[in-house]
């Protein structure tokens, strides 16, 4: 059986990426991204989520202003310059190695 570990440790990886996916369309509140994450069939936890969208801020890969909505306030996340660049050589990244483990694994791309 695989350790729990190392599929975390992939999947961790990924979800960054995903975030900034989701980010790459316009700006979106924390739950926004849950949603679309979970659409695209990659849930993440709240206790996940908002401490990435914390760390991604904090490397200056996301912009957050928060704005009243109703009766609530809600933090509105968006790329920033260094976040779109990011984004992209995550990306290509991301494309490289897919392209590479295809290869290995045998399957056709």
């Amino acid at each position: 059986m695989i350790e729990p570990a190392l599929l975390q440790e992939l999947r961790r990886g990924t979800l960054v990426l995903a975030v900034l996916s989701v980010l790459k369309h316009g700006e979106a509140c924390g739950a926004d991204v849950r949603a679309t994450l979970a659409q695209a069939l990659l849930p993440i936890e709240e206790g996940a989520l908002y401490p990435m969208l914390r760390r991604l801020e904090d490397q200056s890969l996301l912009v957050s202003e928060r704005r009243s909505e109703g009766s609530r306030l809600k933090r509105m996340y968006q790329l920033s310059k260094a976040g779109v660049a990011a984004h992209a050589a995550m990306s290509e990244q991301w494309r490289s190695l897919t392209k590479s483990l295809c290869k290995l694994n045998g399957d056709n791309e």
